[in-house]
């Protein structure tokens, strides 16, 4: 077993970049959706904690200085939280799209399983981005523990995109 890994770089298929683009638009929508619903509790926390505290007999509760303050601190941490999981894991999507490169590892099976109950077969490989890659029947009788196998992947984010 080699302990170099042998990888290369090359241009995205059609139907991989289409695939990689629905990702985008569909985590994006879902990134503004958790965004508007963060929003929203930013301003009812502070209304409701405003209520609690008139419940308790607070002499300014309903003060404007507090609410927006705590409105403020709440709405930053959600735009800071999101902006950070959002340019942490959808720029790397992004980046793929706009590079429009896949990387092709050639890795060594390190263990042959199937699982009866589910009739699905999987190989373990030496990939430090991907450990197990379900295969056919056909490829998991044809290939031996120490066998090559190629995986591809998207550069940046990892998406993967099958094995040969």
């Amino acid at each position: 077993m080699s302990l170099e890994l042998q990888r290369s770089t090359e241009p995205l298929l059609a139907e991989e970049l289409t695939f990689l683009e629905k990702k985008e638009a569909k985590e994006r929508a879902q990134y503004y959706k958790v965004y508007e619903m963060l929003m929203l509790l930013s301003f009812i926390i502070p209304f409701a904690g405003a209520w609690y505290r008139a419940y308790d007999g607070a002499p300014d509760a309903f003060s404007p200085v507090k609410f927006f303050c705590a409105a403020g601190i709440l709405l930053f941490i959600s735009t800071f939280s999101t902006w950070l999981t959002y340019r942490i894991n959808l720029r790397k999507v992004q980046l793929d799209i706009k590079y429009k490169t896949k990387t092709i590892e050639i890795t060594t099976i390190l263990r042959k399983q199937q699982f009866a109950m589910s009739n699905t077969y999987y190989f373990y490989i030496d990939s430090r981005i991907k450990l197990t890659i379900e295969v056919s029947f056909e490829d998991y009788q044809r290939m031996d523990e120490g066998d090559e196998v190629s995986i591809e992947y998207a550069t940046h984010s990892h998406v993967y995109f099958g094995y040969f």
